[in-house]
């Protein structure tokens, strides 16, 4: 006996997903790319780096399928802990002023009020470096400190939060306020399961009397982010292209200063929404992204990039990676299709499979998915997808619309859809003297060792989203392949020979002061 499906059939409206028709494009385009795609434009995808925890060589992936980035140590990873691509990603390293994020993650969990007041000393003023341009004796309320400290990336501000807040967590009478704030950062960071993490400072200098042990992985910089911007505070101050703070100056003046951030994303990438740069020549060139765009926050940690221009260019391709191989899957991959009459309607549907008729040795029911348009959104590097079919045994007669099966659907060995097979026609059992023939004809044909019952034929595929052969031109997209968008796109030669050499007082390759 079969199951009655509720089926409703609207007319078909043409699938934002990759199609067939789309992946044939996709497979055909794998061809004939390899004449395009620039020769250096993949020179650095590693086979050690990883996607979604197992290397690139591992799984055997095509080029097309991996970001191709500069950095020495690169992370994406979603808000719930998803990592989707890394590279040495537990590798200790420097990370510059990105050590700020945490310096503010202390501050604001100590519970001080954001409206108490912050005294910058001299030893703070005379910092140098990347700067919030604060002065000695200025005073600002300690929000003001933040915002100098994440948006222009103040040393200053930096050295002035954990002398203001410090003196408050001093578990001796020996110890600085500034060596216990940063025992503070590092007892936050292991709260965190930030275990390959060491600070030394509030603000990540790494030069003259600030080269002390220091270290960090991309791993560690995602997780410190991904729990600062649940932050509301925090996430508003670093979202922020440009921002004002006033500071009460000696003779009680109130000077109003004008910040710039150094994320130079915030306003030109769709979605970004901070989080911080870093600069010191061990730690090279480094940015801590965040994007969103109503899905939830993507971290992209670069560490270690050749340039400055490099360090956003490798988060764009992070980010752009993720974006683009979440591709709708449509399961109805079918060039057959048939008529279904439902409640007097009649619609043409994909012919799926062809379900044998256990009542007759030699017959079968047309069938069709219970939704047709149905698709899965699936993160195309994890693998293809492949489908396993379950027919039921067919007894009685059948009516179009009641179960006759399922499908189920995996990628990486997982189930990421289902769908009942529904027939698209009506069936009548044998009457009562066929089934006595049938019975007799199969108790012989047993003997003969003949079939007893139809095999089931399957009319459905599941393409492949990715050839492990396919190339493209560096810059497209999986929509644009899938689409049939081929054009060539300018590619950059990797870096060679690692970091650019930069001046020995701390200036980056462009002439920037270290953050």
């Amino acid at each position: 006996m079969s199951t009655r499906a509720n089926l409703t059939f609207p007319a078909r409206p043409a699938r934002a997903c990759l199609t067939r028709r789309a992946l044939a494009c996709l497979l055909a385009f794998s061809l004939a790319a390899s004449s395009l795609a620039p020769v250096a434009a993949w020179a650095d995808v590693r086979p050690a780096d990883e996607i979604l925890g197992e290397t690139v060589e591992a799984r055997g992936l095509p080029a097309v399928a991996c970001p191709n980035v500069t950095a020495r140590y690169a992370l994406v990873m979603d808000a719930d802990g998803m990592v989707y691509f890394s590279r040495d990603a537990d590798e200790r390293g420097h990370i510059a002023s990105i050590t700020k994020v945490m310096t503010a993650i202390v501050a604001l969990d100590s519970g001080v009020s954001l409206d108490s007041t912050v005294t910058v000393t001299p030893e703070a003023a005379q910092i140098g470096e990347s700067s919030a341009m604060l002065q000695a004796g200025d005073t600002l309320t300690l929000k003001a400190a933040i915002t100098g400290l994440m948006v222009s990336s103040g040393n200053d501000a930096a050295i002035a939060i954990a002398e203001a807040l410090g003196s408050g967590m001093k578990t001796s009478d020996d110890q600085t306020a500034n060596d216990a704030f940063v025992a503070a950062m590092n007892a936050k960071a292991a709260e965190l399961g930030m275990d390959n993490t060491l600070f030394s400072n509030p603000h990540g200098l790494d030069i003259g009397d600030y080269d002390n042990e220091m270290y960090s992985t991309a791993r560690d910089v995602a997780l410190m982010c991904a729990y600062a911007m649940r932050n509301e505070t925090f996430r508003s101050i670093v979202g922020q292209e440009k921002a004002q703070i006033t500071v009460n100056r000696t003779g009680g003046k109130a000077v109003t200063i004008d910040l710039t951030s150094t994320d130079v994303l915030l306003g030109s990438y769709e979605g970004a929404c901070g989080v911080k740069t870093g600069y010191t020549e061990q730690a090279g060139q480094s940015f801590a992204g965040a994007c969103n765009r109503g899905e939830g926050d993507l971290y992209a940690i670069v560490l270690g990039a050749p340039s400055d221009a490099a360090r956003f260019d490798d988060a764009k391709t992070l980010f752009n990676w993720v974006y683009d191989n979440q591709v709708s899957y449509a399961l109805a991959h079918t060039d057959q299709t048939t008529t279904m009459t439902v409640d007097g309607t009649a619609t043409e549907v994909p012919l799926i499979a062809e379900v044998p008729f256990t009542a007759w040795p030699d017959k079968r029911v047309k069938a069709t998915f219970a939704d047709p348009d149905a698709a899965v959104d699936v993160f195309a590097p994890a693998g293809n997808v492949s489908q396993e079919f379950h027919f039921r045994e067919l007894t009685g007669s059948v009516s179009a619309g009641d179960v006759v099966g399922s499908v189920s659907f995996y990628q990486g060995g997982e189930v990421v859809a289902t769908q009942d097979l529904v027939a698209t026609e009506d069936a009548a059992a044998p009457d009562p003297l066929q089934a006595i023939g049938i019975w007799w004809d199969r108790l012989w044909q047993g003997f003969g060792g003949k079939d007893l019952v139809a095999a089931p034929l399957v009319q459905n595929d599941t393409p492949l989203i990715y050839d492990k052969a396919a190339t493209r031109a560096d810059g497209a997209s999986v929509a644009d392949i899938a689409s049939g968008k081929t054009g060539e796109t300018d590619a950059t030669d990797t870096a060679e020979g690692g970091l650019d050499a930069a001046a020995s007082d701390g200036a980056s390759p462009s002439g920037d002061a270290a953050e």
